[in-house]
């Protein structure tokens, strides 16, 4: 992306969400790094157009990346558990995911190997009478959220594997503090969208409605934040 682009805001088309119609506004950021500080980032880019009345919203993989939880494929090692159980993860549209062993090694480590193999014994048992998530519902949100290696990322975080960020409830009441409006760490993607934390006061399932066609973009867009705004407003 053209650094002369940074601070740009795009207007991210309009969802209805309940009962209202809701404007999503992001805003394009510099590549984040390990151990940049996401206030500093919030701060300069999206503070800028924020109003009274709007909820923010910032991707879960800036908020991981931030942590120093982007990890390279080259630093995880897979176990023979890993390798044998991730041969048998349906694979969805969005991608093999939790199908690596990478990513299964370090699912593993995030929630334990006898957690993720009783998910992986159900969720294939009840697949065969035509059930899908029980994997996902078993291993949990930490899991689920977890972003697998792929060709679509923005360089270079393509090779890594991305974990759910720590304590998002915190980083979103943090934030909230900075913006002087509601905040959410959200996990979108072309399936739809989560919010995994949020700061006093936002409606969950707002957020979630308003984002779930994922205006942010699976590739290098580099539009991980902005505002949602109820039209009118």
């Amino acid at each position: 992306m053209d650094a002369g682009l940074e601070g740009q805001w795009l207007h991210g088309g309009s969802m209805d969400a309940g009962q209202v119609t809701v404007e999503r506004l992001l805003v394009r950021v510099p590549l984040v790094r390990p151990g940049q500080d996401l206030h500093v980032l919030v701060r300069q880019y999206l503070l800028p157009g924020v109003r009274q009345g709007d909820t923010a919203f910032v991707s879960e993989k800036v908020v991981s990346i931030t942590q120093g939880r982007a990890i390279g494929m080259w630093q995880v090692t897979p176990r023979p558990l890993a390798r044998l159980i991730s041969r048998f993860v349906h694979t969805t549209p969005h991608g093999r995911g939790i199908g690596q062993p990478v990513v299964m090694e370090m699912a593993m480590r995030e929630v334990g190997a006898s957690r993720i193999v009783v998910a992986a014994l159900v969720g294939g048992l009840t697949r065969t009478f035509g059930r899908s998530g029980d994997f996902y519902r078993i291993a949990g949100r930490r899991v689920a959220a977890i972003d697998g290696p792929n060709r679509y990322t923005v360089k270079p975080f393509g090779y890594y594997v991305i974990l759910s960020p720590e304590r998002p409830d915190d980083v979103a009441k943090g934030l909230s503090r900075v913006l002087g409006v509601g905040v959410a760490v959200v996990d979108c993607n072309d399936l739809g969208s989560e919010v995994l934390g949020a700061s006093d006061g936002v409606d969950r399932e707002f957020v979630r409605q308003a984002l779930r066609d994922n205006p942010m973009g699976q590739r290098d867009q580099r539009t991980p934040m902005g505002v949602l705004r109820v039209a009118g407003q």
